[in-house]
């Protein structure tokens, strides 16, 4: 029943109160003279807090690692124009990564829209910038369309594949008055299998002689499951870097995130049936167009145009993967898997192959994650850039439950790992979090360190120097192309950590790495730490 409001309040202090009351209580992002209205329905008590970034990219990528770290929506607060498109890039990333990201934007005048008159942040048509890169952009044409575009989204984000979602409320919208209390809507559960295509799928995996499991993130909540039928099946798992601890990487059936890896691209054509629960199969994870998959494909997404897209499926489930898999699990019952030991023997070979055929940099990667693995507590969280490595973390960074390696392999932007982070410890404080960056990558967002320092956040951020854009020197060599544009200077990191009243330290040995290391997991600010890879 609508509750008549004794005092109204403007649309954009109304969009604030809803946004709370479907379970908000963070918003990021840089206020304007847009927002105004916005403004004043935030940081009231308990209200929702708004933390101010540097940049609404950072807006954006904070918000991006809120929603990783807790599968709920992100939400980051722009201004029109310009802060549309800045936080456009972590847009990009949470659609490619299938994460439940909200952009509130203001825009123009409404009656301004698609005039071209020049107003002040002026695009044309704001939501068509954002459309290719959300399950819908829209526009409030008034304060009434307000309380439908957030249900539309947060039905969405709760029963469907999370991808984000803009809505730009003109500043005229957001100055209307509200007269009536918004109520959220009660949000719909995700689809649940029936039993047909679940027997199906039971039968095609009892025949199996070799049994493969492809996970990836849209299997996060599954994983007790996934564990069972691996076991009960014999099943070799591999997983995408979002699927990355679901099975645990230390279990003897598990390949981790490794299809980046010849020696496993190689081992997939081997596989006689093949189950792939809530993974695009995407060139992302394995940087090759089109892997080898010889057996029969069951695949198992929330997302139906997913089940015959690249790789067609010979069975499809469309329901939400945590339904289905404790279905599955309980229809195997005490099925006898035809050969585990050799399917786990097999794994041990290809872990061998895989180490014996690293590179001089992948090796001091993996001493470096070696390292951090045995210090760090287990529930520590990796925030992790697009960078050599975390590109080795992949496979050789041991995670044992899901949500605990981000990686954004999808859209592949650089700069990610220090707002992730900011969102990830403010959305799990008890939680340690790290940030693992390349030089290059992490110049594209430092001045969150400001963000981090005003917050108090005790985050570890490990920045591998390695002469700026490594990954293009090493394909331009490999191709033979004079190097251009990828060996610019770096600063000195540690005077800038403690310019931006930070710490900073530059280890020169393994001791002296975990005890700056542990210290940073205390402090009551960031710590930038460098560490140096060797170069013939």
């Amino acid at each position: 029943m609508t509750r008549t409001l004794a005092c109204p309040i403007t649309c954009g202090e109304a969009t604030m109160k809803l946004l709370e009351k479907y379970g908000i209580t963070t918003v990021f992002g840089i206020p304007g003279v847009h927002t105004l209205d916005f403004c004043r329905g935030l940081d009231r008590d308990p209200g929702i807090a708004h933390v101010q970034t540097r940049n609404e990219q950072g807006a954006g990528f904070m918000a991006e690692g809120w929603a990783r770290a807790t599968g709920q929506p992100g939400v980051a607060l722009v201004i029109s124009g310009p802060g549309v498109t800045n936080a456009s890039t972590a847009l990009g990333q949470a659609w490619a990564d299938s994460l439940p990201m909200l952009l509130i934007s203001a825009e123009s005048a409404s009656y301004t829209i698609g005039k071209g008159w020049g107003v002040l942040h002026e695009i044309t048509e704001q939501k068509k910038v954002t459309e290719p890169l959300t399950a819908f952009s829209a526009t409030a044409r008034s304060a009434a369309d307000v309380p439908g575009l957030l249900a539309r989204a947060f039905s969405l984000f709760a029963s469907q594949r999370p991808r984000p979602v803009h809505i730009s409320i003109p500043i005229d919208v957001q100055a209307q008055m509200v007269h009536e209390e918004w109520q959220p809507v009660e949000l719909p559960a995700a689809a649940v299998p029936g039993n047909q295509p679940i027997e199906a799928a039971r039968r095609l995996l009892v025949s199996a002689k070799r049994p493969l499991m492809m996970l990836g993130g849209g299997a996060w909540q599954a994983g007790t499951a996934l564990v069972s039928i691996a076991e009960t099946l014999g099943a070799v798992v591999v997983a995408s870097t979002a699927g990355k601890g679901i099975v645990p990487d230390d279990h003897p059936l598990s390949l981790s995130a490794s299809t980046v890896r010849p020696e496993v691209l190689g081992f997939l054509k081997e596989a006689d049936v093949i189950l792939a629960v809530g993974s695009e199969l995407s060139e992302t994870d394995s940087f090759t167009e089109r892997m080898d998959l010889q057996g029969k494909l069951i695949r198992v997404d929330i997302d139906v145009s997913k089940i015959n897209d690249f790789y067609p499926a010979d069975l499809a489930i469309v329901a939400d993967a945590g339904a289905a898999m404790e279905m599955l699990a309980a229809a195997l019952g005490d099925h006898v898997p035809v050969d585990r030991a050799g399917a786990e023997d097999r794994v041990a070979t290809i872990r061998a192959e895989i180490n014996a055929n690293l590179s001089a940099s992948e090796n001091q990667h993996k001493a470096l994650l070696a390292l951090l693995a045995e210090t760090a507590p287990p529930e520590t969280l990796w925030c992790g850039d697009v960078c050599q490595l975390v590109y080795t973390g992949a496979f050789a960074m041991p995670m044992k439950s899901p949500r605990k390696w981000f990686y954004p392999a999808g859209y592949c932007a650089l700069g990610n790992a220090l707002p992730n982070a900011i969102g990830a410890k403010l959305a799990r404080p008890r939680s340690p979090v790290v940030v693992l960056a390349g030089d290059g990558g992490f110049m594209f967002t430092m001045p969150e360190l400001m963000t981090a320092a005003e917050r108090g956040l005790s985050l570890p951020i490990v920045i591998w120097e390695n002469g700026g854009l490594k990954q293009i020197q090493d394909d331009m060599d490999s191709r033979n192309i004079s190097r251009v544009g990828v060996e610019g200077g770096n600063p000195d990191f540690v005077a800038l950590a403690r310019a931006c009243h930070c710490h900073g330290t530059r280890p020169r040995n393994p001791e002296e790495f975990k005890t700056a290391f542990t210290e940073a997991l205390h402090r009551d600010r960031p710590t930038v730490i460098v560490v140096e890879e060797q170069r013939d």
